[in-house]
């Protein structure tokens, strides 16, 4: 989490100031933005990765109009909305939208925090998540047509006999290409073989 930063997006520079300083006091980097379309400008050169934290209501664009956009051009940080007393309904809309939380002003400092440190956990787990789907993609994609064919049939639960009387070899030739598939993969066992294909959306 420690090359993770998070995005303080608000119009009112004293809000901006308090949270930077809250979170940088926590030990977690932030970067501040004084409008929503601000920080698209700046997000077309690429964004750290991290978490996004946003006040709802803001002129030009509101948070709700920035999780649009934020979707549309799939980045994929998650974003936590604050809300003054009367846009809670927006707040809600929101995550429906796809924001992870919202807090209502005024927040407890810790309950930031820990829906910060929630969110930047979220992205990292699913940074590491698609990193491995890439690296599994990669192994079987080296699979040969054959060996992709009896990985098939081991993922639909089929006995080396029905695979083999699928594709017209002998159980003994499905073995070999399994211990193929096995070695190839490194796949420590069967269900570890699985959760890489079904990652990889094989």
């Amino acid at each position: 989490m420690s090359d993770m930063l998070v995005h303080v997006i608000d119009d009112d520079e004293a809000m901006r100031e308090s949270l930077s300083f809250l979170l940088d006091t926590a030990g977690i980097a932030t970067r501040t933005y004084e409008s929503a379309v601000v920080f698209l400008q700046q997000a077309e050169g690429g964004l750290a990765p991290g978490c996004i934290v946003t006040d709802v209501r803001m002129p030009e664009m509101n948070g709700l109009e920035l999780v649009r956009r934020l979707k549309e051009r799939s980045i994929p940080h998650p974003v936590i909305v604050i809300t003054g007393h009367g846009d809670v309904p927006l707040a809600v809309e929101a995550m429906k939208a796809g924001v992870v939380d919202f807090l209502e002003k005024p927040f407890d400092d810790e309950h930031l925090l820990q829906a910060v440190r929630s969110a930047l956990d979220a992205r990292e787990r699913d940074d590491q998540q698609q990193a491995e789907k890439r690296r599994f993609e990669s192994m079987l994609e080296g699979l040969s047509p054959r060996e992709q064919e009896v990985l098939r049939g081991v993922i639909e639960g089929k006995p080396n006999k029905v695979i083999a009387y699928d594709l017209g070899i002998s159980p003994r030739t499905v073995e070999v290409y399994r211990a193929n598939v096995m070695t190839k993969t490194g796949a420590s066992g069967l269900s570890e073989l699985v959760r890489m294909a079904l990652l990889a959306g094989f």
